[in-house]
């Protein structure tokens, strides 16, 4: 599913019972009664976006749009009808599960001088944040990817915004990240924010974007 309409469906199966035991296996008279599964629709964790989630078998589907939409279903029987669940009711049925979730990312941007891998005032007194999030994390893994405006050639950029990657690498490290941790890569001139003409200088195109999961 696409980034921008990705979403987070819980599945939670509120009837029935599964056993599993080992020794021969028997016949049992009695049908297997199918459980009752709710399906809840939540936004998704790292962009805040709720995507939609269809619920469909062969009797009915239930078309889930807005965030905390819940639907029932049960093998073929119509779904129920869909509600909105509470906040308070999502924490009560899903809270122990929503709890071991691994913490979203956290995405930082430091910006460049011109034609250099020298970051701006303003950028290198990010560093402390990015350090702090990262030292929340118990083993943490943190890409690099450095990127240029559209001055230059395509691999003088590519060249530029690994020498950028690198850089802030050498940062981290010196700071006292381990250097396992950190994967780094360059984009150059091939990920623009700023969609811009060729050599174009545009100071929010000369980038590193930092990942911290």
């Amino acid at each position: 599913m696409p980034r921008s309409s990705r979403a987070c469906a819980i599945l939670a199966a509120l009837a029935g019972t599964l056993a599993i035991a080992c020794g021969p296996k028997h016949a049992s008279s009695e049908p297997t009664q199918p459980a009752d599964v709710l399906v809840v629709l939540l936004p998704d964790p790292e962009t805040n976006v709720t995507g939609r989630a269809v619920v469909s078998n062969k009797a009915a589907t239930a078309d889930l749009r807005a965030s905390r939409d819940a639907t029932t279903v049960r093998t073929n029987q119509p779904a129920a009808p869909v509600t909105t669940m509470t906040d308070a009711d999502v924490q009560r049925v899903f809270g122990a599960a929503l709890a071991a979730l691994p913490p979203a990312p956290r995405h930082f941007t430091l910006n460049f001088k011109f034609e250099s891998d020298e970051l701006t005032d303003e950028s290198r007194a990010l560093l402390p944040q990015v350090l702090a999030a990262v030292k929340t994390l118990a083993v943490p893994e943190v890409v690099v990817v450095g990127h240029t405006d559209t001055m230059g050639t395509l691999r003088a950029n590519i060249d530029l915004g690994m020498k950028r990657a690198l850089m802030v690498r050498g940062l981290l490290i010196e700071a006292g990240l381990d250097a396992s941790t950190i994967e780094v890569r360059s984009h150059g001139e091939g990920d623009l924010l700023v969609r811009t003409p060729d050599e174009t200088p545009e100071p929010r195109n000369r980038r590193v974007e930092i990942s911290v999961r």
